[in-house]
């Protein structure tokens, strides 16, 4: 068989998806170094970078394994077997039967691309025949997908925590969903040729509420019925777009969504939150610091004649200006935005 034959005519697993996150270049660039060209599956790569990145240091790397096509996916485009496929920067890349689409939907995890959608899709689209990677990161966007991958039939593998340079999402993987294979990056390989061999098991039924999040990643937006479908409203408000949010009923993991189709684990929402509790609370220093000056610069220029209400109001602002300080300070405000990777912080402040 060539390499233009589309993957779906091939035996066994043929769709591979991974992962990864901070660390993941370079575990990546291991990782496609040991497969053969003769690998009968397709590729299909989520590395969280930002917005605006154009993806070369990736291509570049990997494109140094000969063995395999690589390239940026493009909406609509047919996959074949042999070739490796990565979400472009600023989109979600999903699988459908013979297609790639590539989608602006809302960020998943505060990313965009996110794996969990990637997951997903394959899940559905494929079900046992599909092999799901995790990779070094921190925090646990791959987990839920992990789950759907699973739901559905297929095969999960992560890298082993102690063999990843961030173990935070494959640690996440093993502690929430049923893994298959955790093995270190050096063994990943031949793991991944053997089980690209081995016959697939019977298709599943797809469950509803993976149907249902797979569909609402191919969109812009959700709607209200679709969430209400999947959990209850919690009282938080989505910190993308100020949105209500719903409590997915997800025993093997705490998510939440809202209905503009943004979607968060808890450690996600968490860092989140945080991130938008520092951006206000600058937001209000510069504020109370510029009240501060109009008001010195009223004292300045009435001299004598300046009241005490004036001086009082002065110094009443420079106490609430060493609060705001203070609290920026303190760990409790910065403990989750600090965990994560400076280019995801990046992103989660765009919608």
């Amino acid at each position: 068989m060539t390499g233009g034959l589309p993957s779906m005519v091939e035996p066994g697993r043929n769709i591979i998806v991974i992962g990864t996150s901070a660390g993941g270049l370079a575990a990546l660039d291991q990782l496609i170094g040991q497969l053969r060209s003769d690998l009968r599956a397709s590729i299909f790569i989520v590395q969280h970078m930002s917005a605006e990145s154009n993806g070369d240091a990736l291509l570049h790397q990997l494109r140094k394994h000969e063995a395999f096509e690589c390239k940026l996916a493009e909406d609509g485009e047919s996959f074949k077997r042999g070739s490796i496929y990565i979400a472009p920067p600023d989109h979600h890349m999903l699988v459908k039967e013979r297609t790639i689409l590539v989608t602006k939907g809302a960020r998943e995890n505060r990313s965009r691309p996110a794996i969990d959608p990637l997951f997903r899709s394959a899940a559905v689209s494929h079900g046992p025949k599909v092999i799901g990677v995790v990779l070094t990161g921190m925090l646990d966007d791959g987990t839920s997908g992990m789950i759907a991958i699973k739901k559905c039939g297929g095969v999960t593998v992560v890298q082993d925590p102690a063999d990843a340079k961030y173990p935070g999402m494959p640690q996440s993987a093993l502690d929430n969903a049923e893994i298959d294979h955790h093995v270190p990056l050096a063994a990943m390989g031949g793991l991944l040729e053997q089980l690209s061999r081995e016959h697939s098991a019977k298709r599943k039924a797809v469950p509803k509420d993976i149907q249902i999040e797979a569909e609402i990643a191919e969109r812009v937006l959700s709607d209200v019925d679709e969430v209400n479908g999947l959990g209850e409203q919690v009282p938080y408000n989505c910190p993308n777009c100020g949105g209500v949010l719903w409590e997915m009923d997800a025993p093997e993991q705490a998510r939440y969504r809202c209905h503009t189709g943004h979607s968060f684990t808890q450690s996600a929402l968490l860092a989140s939150q945080s991130e938008k509790i520092e951006e206000t609370l600058w937001t209000a220093l510069r504020m109370f610091e510029e009240r501060k000056n109009l008001l010195n610069s009223i004292i300045l220029r009435e001299g004598s004649k300046a009241s005490t209400s004036t001086a009082q109001r002065a110094k009443d602002t420079q106490v609430h200006i060493e609060r705001i300080r203070a609290m920026l300070t303190s760990s409790s405000v910065n403990t989750a935005a600090a965990s994560t990777e400076p280019r995801e912080r990046k992103q989660s402040r765009r919608n």
